[in-house]
């Protein structure tokens, strides 16, 4: 299977869909390498960092996920080189 590295960048502006975006989260648990997560308390936001090792489509199908919840905003960034598992 081949596999790719990304970075999802997330910004939440309301926290009441904290919940959902972590159930979400979780459900492609084994297919993250790292979260951070930044509270930016001055402009009332949480910037949240993803970074993944997986099938372009699951890449996809996460970013497209987090893409419907009201008051989030996600890009990714993959990376050129491809990986054999």
């Amino acid at each position: 299977m081949e596999t790719r590295v990304a970075v999802i960048g997330i910004i939440v502006e309301d926290d009441k869909v904290t919940t959902e975006l972590n159930e979400i989260l979780h459900e492609y648990g084994d297919y993250v390498v790292g979260r951070m997560g930044v509270p930016y308390r001055a402009r009332g936001i949480n910037v949240i960092s993803i970074v993944i090792d997986a099938p372009m489509d699951v890449i996809s199908a996460l970013a497209g996920k987090l893409g419907t919840l009201e008051d989030v905003s996600v890009k990714t960034a993959y990376s050129n080189v491809t990986f054999e598992d």
